[in-house]
């Protein structure tokens, strides 16, 4: 009786100890998820838009690493095209809702931007322009140009925690600050703060 109570418990801890094994190897293998996966303040619609002065200062400024991204007919592009200007860099995707709630004041803030200041929306949306685009229409944004980060790849190599991120790129192609969060663009503060950023 006892040599079967042994057994049945050896066979048990043998048991337990291969599922612990293999639960071990199979978190070790799980790859992990693109940190722009998570839209950043939640999923809760709509999330308010937060103040300029939630500005991360890049102290010192950075070179950021040379990505390719496209514009809508797919061409590859890369930010040093755009040397000698300032630029409002934001990293955002259809499905994300924060990045749905702060559009259409980033739409007035390109509007309102003076000369030399651009805005330059990556969206990382897999589905490409035709996505972008559907969405531009579908909530009257018009003055926004489609560009595409469609794998993740400037997002991630620039340090993007999360959707919507937005760089300020000063006029030698340094980044000096970033933002995380929807941000209220058509606030006055706003534009005179990237002014001032970007030289």
């Amino acid at each position: 009786m006892q040599t079967m109570q042994r057994r049945a418990l050896l066979t048990a801890a043998a048991g337990a100890a291969a599922a612990a094994t293999l639960a071990a190897v199979t978190l070790w293998r799980k790859p992990v998820a693109p940190r722009i996966a998570t839209p950043i303040a939640g999923a809760e619609a709509p999330p308010a838009l937060r103040p300029f002065s939630t500005l991360i200062a890049t102290d010192p400024p950075r070179a950021l690493v040379d990505v390719a991204f496209a514009d809508a007919d797919g061409t590859a592009h890369h930010l040093a095209e755009f040397a000698g200007k300032g630029l409002v860099v934001n990293l955002w995707a259809t499905w994300c809702v924060p990045c749905v709630a702060e559009m259409p004041a980033l739409q007035d803030f390109a509007k309102a931007a003076p000369a030399g200041l651009l805005v330059l929306p990556l969206s990382s949306d897999r589905g490409g322009a035709a996505v972008v685009r559907a969405f531009y229409a579908a909530h009257g944004i018009s003055a926004l140009p489609v560009w595409l980060d469609a794998r993740g790849a400037a997002a991630e190599a620039w340090g993007a925690r999360g959707l919507p991120t937005t760089l300020i790129v000063d006029r030698r192609g340094r980044e000096v600050g970033y933002l995380e969060g929807a941000i209220d663009w058509a606030a006055e503060d706003t534009m005179a703060g990237v002014k001032r950023l970007v030289g």
